[in-house]
């Protein structure tokens, strides 16, 4: 069996039309003949609806969408006046027998066309009443209709940017480890080999996985561990590099490629002194669905290239941690003569 459902607006404007009826007719009402009120009952109603929803559901969108309030305004008072017209003609032509106004009238013998113009002067107000009705509901479901566009169009946005900030990384990280392979072909094959298959993972996880709003955050970690050992290989024992990968929640997900920024810099920057090995700390945990993320690497601005601001790096985390954890994280940074650290916290059930 078909439901009918009916809107509040529908119920609103049935009682609404209805009252409206009854005070009209009550006032052009004649006791000795009460059926003569209904026709033109009738007709100012048919009247009013006619005129107030062309107002409110062609003009006010129009204008709404044109950005014409100012015409909308004056074609509006025209169509009121119109309204008024119709209403005063009713109470001209049918004066209800009851009406005090009527025997004042007769008393002093005003003429027709002053008493039109007494109830034209009357109606408008009501006319008003009536069209402004209408038309509020309208500008509400219209504001409605924009709020909800525009937010679309503000998530779209946010989406757009933020697949433009997660491609960013990918062409960058994508020559670092060809130029990673091109280098080993020239010295150990077989080592190339090794990176040419964790780098076939590693193109797997960003072409088929990282298209997602979201990824399992155990495969993030594997992904990052990939890029960690293939750093390795490049550094070989000139750098010491620990790390630690602890998770309780392996049905937790994260936002894909979010760390490797913070990763790479570490690789990026750490210190390369003569006859100083460097070293890198790197500490995983999450605990309680939360992600705790801990990075230490040596530090030294002697013989560091002046290099223009720019890249992606951590720039491009902030702003992707502010647009998918805006309240759910705290990042510091900081350093000193001898090292660098980034301390990174996110509640991973808060997105």
């Amino acid at each position: 069996m078909k439901k009918y459902n009916i809107s509040p607006k529908k119920i609103f404007y049935f009682i609404f039309w209805t009252t409206l009826f009854i005070s009209v007719g009550f006032q052009i009402l004649d006791p000795n003949n009460p059926l003569k009120a209904l026709l033109p009952t009738f007709i100012f109603i048919i009247l009013a609806i006619s005129i107030s929803h062309y107002v409110s559901d062609y003009e006010l969108p129009k204008a709404l969408k044109k950005g014409e309030l100012k015409k909308f305004i004056v074609k509006a008072l025209l169509f009121t006046l119109l309204l008024s017209l119709t209403l005063a003609l009713n109470f001209s032509f049918f004066p209800s027998s009851f009406s005090q106004q009527k025997m004042l009238m007769q008393q002093i013998h005003l003429s027709q066309q002053a008493q039109f113009l007494s109830e034209l002067y009357k109606a408008f107000p009501s006319a008003m009443a009536i069209i402004t009705t209408t038309c509020g509901i309208r500008f509400y479901e219209e504001h409605h209709k924009i709020e909800k566009v525009n937010a679309k169009l503000k998530q779209e946005h946010l989406e757009a940017h933020l697949k433009l900030l997660q491609d960013q990384i990918n062409p960058h990280l994508m020559f670092n480890v060809l130029n990673h392979i091109h280098t080993l072909m020239q010295s150990d094959v077989e080592l190339a080999s090794t990176v040419l298959l964790k780098f076939s993972d590693i193109l797997r996880y960003q072409l088929y996985e990282c298209n997602h709003k979201m990824v399992l955050l155990h495969r993030e970690i594997q992904y990052l561990q990939d890029l960690v050992a293939i750093e390795q290989i490049r550094w070989g024992d000139e750098l010491d590099v620990d790390c630690q990968w602890n998770i309780s929640n392996r049905d937790l997900v994260i936002a894909p490629l979010l760390l490797v920024p913070l990763i790479e810099n570490a690789f990026k920057h750490v210190s390369r002194l003569p006859n100083t090995k460097g070293y890198i700390i790197i500490n995983f945990t999450e605990k309680n669905d939360t992600l705790n993320l801990y990075i230490e690497n040596s530090y030294s601005d002697k013989y560091k290239l002046n290099k223009k601001e720019g890249g992606i790096g951590v720039i491009n985390v902030q702003e992707r941690l502010q647009m998918q954890y805006p309240t759910a994280h705290t990042l510091n940074i900081s350093h000193s003569d001898e090292k660098h650290i980034v301390e990174l916290t996110v509640n991973l059930k808060e997105n």
